[in-house]
């Protein structure tokens, strides 16, 4: 059953009412209620139109953490061939939060790494939520330099809350390794690409979406701080996570105005979790349209080109 979030309630009623109605019609087979649940599935599909077409920033948080959207495994395993996964920092253990490897997109071979957060309680736990600790970065710092070694494309698949801040993770030094791996993507002469395909959250987003092109799904967010984290902190009160959300600017709607996506990605209607396969195969043509935008770059104009564009970033808002 498809969960709902708190906005959709009126949704959830009329699209419960239709489903009531056909439980009764099996039931009873005399019984004709096709044209009631016909009547009440359009107005369910009015509504999700109603619904959607002008989300507040915190209502796409909302949908970015929606627990039914695609999470990394299902991007993994529908867009990529012969992925063979890479495990370890070579230095500590292997953090379950970050996952990657070897694979093949549409025939090209590339390295693959991103964020996991689970689907059910058990993967959750063992993900820790998409909250990767030091070895998460060290393993893909570890990734990115055997790609820069074989000269392979690097994608990266984004949706962390934020890294871990336990205590272990900072005895092993987590700002360290997010700070590494951010450098390891400004120093990798090969392509990177990096999609926001859930939350995009703190440095611990930012350590693998330091990229030459970034793309974010129509309804993901990234920003530097979760909207509860900056209402604590501003206000000392979670509560007005409302409005840290719309000073955040964190949509992928406005940072594609100041400059920091290159492209939105377009979600089913209702959110990437609606009609996951549509989803996917819209994240598989912006992967291939980025690709196809950086083939035949030489690692010293990639390298180049990523650094001046972190370094221009914020021009584009002054100047608007």
């Amino acid at each position: 059953m498809t969960q709902y979030l708190e906005f959709e309630k009126p949704l959830a009623d009329i699209e419960g009412k239709a489903e009531e109605l056909r439980a009764l019609a099996r039931q009873n087979e005399d019984m004709d209620v096709s044209k009631e649940a016909e009547g009440l599935d359009a107005k369910a599909a009015a509504m999700l139109v109603d619904l959607y077409k002008d989300l507040s920033p915190w209502r796409k948080c909302q949908v970015a953490r929606h627990p039914e959207r695609p999470h990394c495994i299902d991007y993994i395993d529908t867009l990529f061939t012969e992925y063979t996964p890479l495990a370890g920092d070579r230095n500590f253990a292997d953090d379950h939060a970050v996952m990657g490897g070897l694979a093949r997109f549409d025939d090209q071979p590339v390295m693959v790494i991103g964020h996991e957060k689970g689907n059910d309680t058990k993967s959750r736990i063992e993900r820790n939520f998409g909250m990767a600790r030091p070895e998460g970065y060290r393993k893909a710092i570890r990734l990115m330099d055997m790609a820069d070694r074989f000269g392979l494309p690097v994608i990266t698949l984004v949706d962390t809350p934020g890294a871990y801040p336990g205590k272990g993770a900072e005895e092993r030094g987590q700002s360290e390794a997010i700070a590494r791996s951010t450098q390891k993507c400004l120093q990798i002469g090969v392509p990177l690409i990096s999609v926001v395909i859930g939350e995009g959250g703190s440095g611990g987003a930012v350590a693998f979406a330091t990229a030459n092109r970034l793309a974010m799904l129509e309804h993901s967010v990234y920003s530097v701080i979760s909207p509860e984290g900056c209402a604590s902190i501003l206000w000392k009160d979670a509560e007005k996570m409302r409005e840290a959300a719309e000073a955040l600017r964190l949509t992928a709607q406005d940072l594609k105005q100041l400059g920091v996506t290159d492209r939105i990605i377009p979600e089913a209607l209702g959110g990437a979790h609606r009609d996951r396969a549509a989803t996917i195969k819209s994240v598989h043509s912006a992967i291939a349209a980025m690709l196809g935008e950086l083939d035949g770059k030489d690692a010293k104009t990639l390298i180049s080109d990523r650094r001046n564009k972190f370094l221009a970033l914020g021009q584009t808002g002054l100047a608007a």
